[in-house]
């Protein structure tokens, strides 16, 4: 068998897991779902199911973690103009949160489990302060601590999408980005100028 076919048929069944994980979600509480639910919803067994996680908790860890990926591959892509206006991250993370507001509702909401919101904002807080470390600005008397400037704005962020998935997403994504832009605008400057 070729390699590359099965690295896809990996994949595909960490894809069928993920999915059976999210759906359980939609059902019931994340802590009553057990690893054979999630095999049963993916027609998967056990030892597949561990040949590739070591728990419930990892798939859904990963699960962010293809997140994280996907961001980081924005962030590095993007103009330096994107830079100076908001985080990179902005409109991916508004777009990817609308196209899977189902999944975001299930896994950041009560039967998702608490850590999933904390996860998410450790993702993007790496990304800012990546993006603010990349600048020609040092960190001095005469301006807020890095630290300070991305736990303001990503905790702004952070409001603004529970906001806005709450409320169903009924924004286009560009829309909130340009919002939460105009409002993160004098944080970013002072840090950045």
């Amino acid at each position: 068998m070729a390699e590359g076919s099965v690295d896809r048929r990996v994949v595909r069944t960490q894809r069928k897991l993920h999915k059976a994980l999210v759906s359980l979600i939609h059902a019931k509480d994340y802590q009553a779902i057990t690893v054979e639910d999630i095999c049963a919803a993916a027609g998967v067994g056990r030892s597949t199911f561990y040949a590739h996680y070591s728990g419930k908790d990892d798939l859904k860890r990963k699960g962010l973690e293809q997140l994280r990926k996907q961001l980081l591959a924005q962030q590095r892509t993007s103009s330096k103009e994107v830079l100076s206006e908001a985080p990179r991250f902005s409109l991916p993370m508004f777009e990817h949160a609308r196209e899977h507001i189902d999944h975001y509702r299930a896994l950041s909401g009560n039967r998702g489990g608490a850590w999933v919101p904390g996860i998410i904002r450790q993702i993007l807080s790496e990304l800012l302060y990546c993006e603010l470390a990349a600048t020609e600005h040092m960190d001095s008397g005469d301006f807020p601590p890095r630290e300070l400037v991305v736990e303001y704005v990503i905790g702004a962020y952070m409001a603004i999408l529970v906001w806005w998935l709450d409320g169903g997403a009924k924004l286009p994504p560009q829309q909130v980005d340009v919002m939460f832009r105009r409002l993160t605008t004098a944080a970013l400057s002072a840090y950045r100028h």
